[in-house]
């Protein structure tokens, strides 16, 4: 494991620390754990994007006409 020395405004700091102690985690958990989430959540995000640029209009238009059309179910409607 590193090290790493962070400062924050003190009550950004008191509200990570009630959180961590909140949820039963250590301070270092608490912010190992975000760190790691906000990380997948930006990587899930570039993966989306690679993704997407390689798609071709013409396979999304194929895909939508293989779907029957038809109403949506009941429990599938939004509310009116």
């Amino acid at each position: 494991m590193n090290a790493l020395t962070v400062q924050f405004p003190e009550s950004l700091h008191r509200s990570i620390k009630a959180l961590a102690e909140q949820e039963g985690y250590s301070l270092d958990q608490f912010l190992a754990t975000a760190a790691a989430e906000k990380m997948a959540a930006l990587m899930t995000l570039d993966y989306l994007r690679r993704e997407a640029a390689q798609g071709k209009h013409e396979d999304f238009e194929r895909f939508l006409a293989a779907v029957p059309h038809r109403e949506p179910d009941e429990s599938d409607r939004l509310p009116e």
